[in-house]
């Protein structure tokens, strides 16, 4: 406990780690979708974090995570920010039971390719609505939606949740009557309820670490509007149908002791049988209409002229008549 302490604080005999190199490391869709932890001691040893708790000490290679969501009584050290920061791993802090976001992390790409597809294709209203109902029809394969207006594919997504709890319902034997929690009080709703509120607050979380690791803004949504997390619930809702409702229903049907613990370990599970990572980007860059090659350009920084559009940056423009200018 007292070197690992004493670590934390730094110094010249603990250097920071050398920023590793783009092509070292792993891409997001093949990292690990997140870990949550809560009461604990997080530092770094070469490229690794380590967690300290009562039971003991584990080591993450930084590389490899994607999101690593730190519940209540949890220490992070600069270091391990450092290490987790270099590695383009996204920190989200959440409140008990991983429900509520408090704040989170930096990007993975140095590119803003994305993010500009993403604001010039929710400045225009008409490019907007196409990708609304992209989004819709990607929940109604082989269904034309593209004639639908926004109410009635509101109406028509409202009916295709219902019967999905519904069937869930019968399935498992879980009681169901409506969505109802408190958003301030985990604790305060049934046991389905406070499955559903964790099993999406674990799919917020991953796919709000995709969306920043790819460059892409949480707030700039299609469908939602006017929340810091408007994309993320647009993307979000995508899955839910397949992941995190089930996944509530299956975990308290099995009658757990800590409803909470049990559906991050399912959600965890799941969203590694899914692929939901590889899925998130993929659907994403499809949405977006976006390629590959144009998004994987590092480090590159130009200067925007109203005619030519891009100028090189790092170049002096300057004349002889600079002064009459």
């Amino acid at each position: 406990m007292n070197r690992a302490a004493t670590e934390s604080n730094g110094g010249s005999a603990h250097p920071s780690a050398s920023p590793v190199e783009v092509a070292d490391l792993t891409r997001v869709s093949d990292r690990i979708t997140f870990l949550y932890f809560e009461r604990c001691k997080i530092n770094q040893d070469d490229n690794a974090l380590t967690i300290l708790d009562d039971e003991g000490t584990i080591r993450i290679p930084t590389a490899s995570l994607s999101v690593l969501m730190l519940g209540p009584g949890t220490t992070v050290s600069h270091k391990a920010m450092s290490a987790i920061g270099e590695s383009g791993a996204t920190v989200v802090w959440v409140g008990e039971r991983g429900v509520r976001m408090y704040a989170f992390g930096r990007p993975l790409t140095h590119s803003s390719a994305l993010l500009q597809k993403q604001a010039k294709l929710v400045s225009n209203t008409r490019s907007r609505l196409r990708v609304a109902r992209m989004m819709y029809g990607m929940r109604f394969p082989g269904e034309d939606v593209s004639g639908l207006t926004m109410q009635q594919l509101r109406g028509k997504e409202g009916a295709r949740v219902r019967r999905v709890y519904r069937a869930l319902s019968e399935e498992t034997g879980v009681k169901w009557d409506r969505r109802d929690y408190n958003p301030d009080d985990y604790f305060d709703s049934n046991d389905i309820n406070m499955a559903l509120s964790a099993a999406h607050a674990c799919l917020y979380g991953v796919v709000h670490a995709a969306i920043v690791a790819v460059g892409c803004s949480p707030g700039l949504g299609f469908v939602h509007t006017g929340h810091e997390r408007s994309f993320v619930y647009d993307m979000a809702d995508l899955y839910k149908a397949e992941l995190s409702i089930p996944v509530a229903f299956r975990t308290v049907a099995s009658q757990p002791v800590d409803v909470g613990q049990a559906v991050r370990r399912s959600m965890r599970d799941a969203m590694y049988d899914l692929s939901i990572l590889d899925r998130v980007v993929a659907d994403i860059k499809h949405l977006f209409a976006s390629d590959d090659a144009e998004d994987s350009a590092e480090n590159h920084v130009g200067i925007w002229d109203e005619r030519k559009g891009e100028v090189p940056a790092g170049k002096l423009y300057a004349s002889d008549d600079w002064e009459s200018l």
